[in-house]
């Protein structure tokens, strides 16, 4: 089945975020990693949704761990997949919406 991947507001905000946050602390080649990785794991999750756990915070959703500092939490709809939230995982996850 294809599945088509849509973002929320919160993860296109989240997402501005941390690009922001690495464009200031990191080089250029490692943004442009980070990017790969990212379509690479948004690819992963199109292709095969069920591949990655359901949230123990919220069963609702699914995580898919893209580094140890990130982690892609996403909802499974039909042939739809939406895209909840980039959380960043040194933040309190009681404060995801």
């Amino acid at each position: 089945m294809d599945y088509k991947l849509y973002w929320s507001a919160e993860a296109v905000d989240n997402l501005e975020e941390i690009l922001d946050y690495l464009t200031a602390k990191w080089t250029e080649k490692e943004v442009i990693k980070f990017k790969y990785i990212l379509n690479k794991q948004l690819d992963l999750i199109t292709q095969n949704p069920l591949i990655f756990p359901k949230s123990s915070f919220n069963p609702s959703l699914r995580k898919a761990v893209l580094s140890p500092q990130t982690t892609i939490f996403y909802k499974i709809s039909d042939n739809r997949i939406d895209l909840a939230y980039l959380f960043v995982n040194k933040k309190d996850i009681s404060k995801i919406k």
